[in-house]
């Protein structure tokens, strides 16, 4: 929310499926993914954002959000299964194991970006109808549909833009007419910047995230 908010666009936290015929994109975020998937199916987000997608919601899936979208779970079920992507989860080991690195994704940014991996997934195989968007070592980190965009990284925990301007563009909002800042990084960005997003009371009409 605060890296949209930057981006000039005021996007809203999703509370009830009813919400999401008012959105032009969907963020699913980080996460567990087990957990995630049964609090979907409880209060029915599954099948409205099913319809939601096929009447032309755009998505995009961080981490456990990738997860849930992914057509293929390595030895476990599928959810959402709207990409056609295999992935794995907790691919790097435990909490521990998490890292940073730095990346050039030249359909993203003209310059490497920040990459955030907490207990992240792999990307193991894509689909022929899906693109490849950054592929490190033996996986593919970030890869995209028609509809569906998917980072195993968490491009919110970073001061750069790039990915949250790229998904705005793929949902149909071009920068020249909404205004959007011309920059990659945010230098008034900080860990704790998302906390005002609690004090703030958001209204929009895209991406917002169902947490």
């Amino acid at each position: 929310l605060d890296h949209f908010e930057r981006l000039g666009i005021s996007a809203v936290p999703v509370r009830t499926p009813d919400q999401l015929g008012e959105l032009a994109g969907l963020v699913i975020p980080g996460g567990e993914s087990t957990c995630l998937s049964r609090l979907m199916r409880l209060f029915g987000f599954d099948e409205a954002i099913r319809r939601a997608f096929a009447g032309g919601l755009k998505l995009w899936g961080t981490c456990a959000g990738a997860i849930l979208l992914a057509t293929r779970v390595r030895g476990e079920r599928t959810h959402l299964g709207l990409i056609d992507i295999e992935i794995q989860r907790n691919a790097f080991g435990s909490q521990l194991d998490s890292f940073t690195a730095t990346a050039h994704v030249p359909a993203v940014a003209a310059v490497p970006v920040p990459l955030t991996f907490i207990r992240a997934p792999k990307v193991l195989e894509a689909g022929p109808e899906v693109d490849v968007l950054l592929r490190m070592d033996d996986y593919i980190a970030a890869a995209e549909s028609n509809g569906v965009l998917v980072t195993v990284f968490h491009p919110e925990l970073t001061p750069c833009l790039a990915f949250h301007r790229y998904f705005l563009r793929k949902c149909g909002l071009d920068s020249t007419v909404h205004g959007l800042k011309a920059v990659e990084v945010d230098p008034d960005w900080r860990l704790t910047s998302w906390t005002r997003q609690t004090r703030l009371a958001p209204t929009g009409p895209v991406a917002p995230s169902p947490r």
